[in-house]
């Protein structure tokens, strides 16, 4: 059998905070941001994620969307906060002999999921272990971009002949 995935289970809004790339006045493209941000981080890095988000102050129970196997999202439901599904989730996967992080800089929840038996990840320490890697995979990827030093003309790709043909062409009035 194969060794499974950490599972990292992220404080939505905590993180959000801390990264300091995100503009924190419109909330929904800041999780949208983050959302991209940690499935690239997660599929690079081979963990699983789960993003929660705090969704106390709505009407709604809480709801899961599954962006694929190693990532989703929870939304907390109507009087639960972030924290309340961090600590239960990491509880459950515990008992499920799983490796979990949480990734919080919240205080009270450090001392419930040491005990429940998950590591502690602070919000900025991840937050930069995001940019290393984000880094890492531009530098990889992107390499050093150089552009052309003389400019790319037609004359250059084409044959003599044809070259010719369209300066006169050209110079025809």
């Amino acid at each position: 059998m194969s060794k499974q995935r950490p599972h990292y289970l992220v404080d939505g809004y905590n993180l959000i905070h801390v990264w300091q790339e995100i503009n924190v006045d419109d909330l929904a493209t800041a999780r949208e941001f983050l959302i991209r941000s940690l499935q690239e981080y997660g599929a690079y890095e081979k963990f699983e994620i789960t993003l929660v988000f705090d969704a106390a102050r709505s009407e709604d129970d809480e709801r899961t969307e599954v962006y694929s196997e190693i990532f989703r999202v929870v939304y907390s439901a109507f009087n639960e906060t972030a924290d309340n599904v961090i600590e239960r989730l990491s509880f459950d996967l515990v008992r499920k002999k799983r490796e979990v992080h949480v990734v919080s800089s919240d205080a009270t929840i450090e001392t419930v999921i040491l005990g429940a038996g998950a590591y502690r990840h602070p919000s900025r320490e991840f937050y930069r272990a995001v940019k290393r890697v984000k880094q890492h995979l531009r530098k990889e990827y992107l390499g050093n971009v150089t552009l052309p030093v003389k400019r790319n003309e037609v004359g250059d790709r084409i044959g003599a002949d044809v070259y010719a043909k369209l300066e006169q062409l050209r110079r025809q009035k």
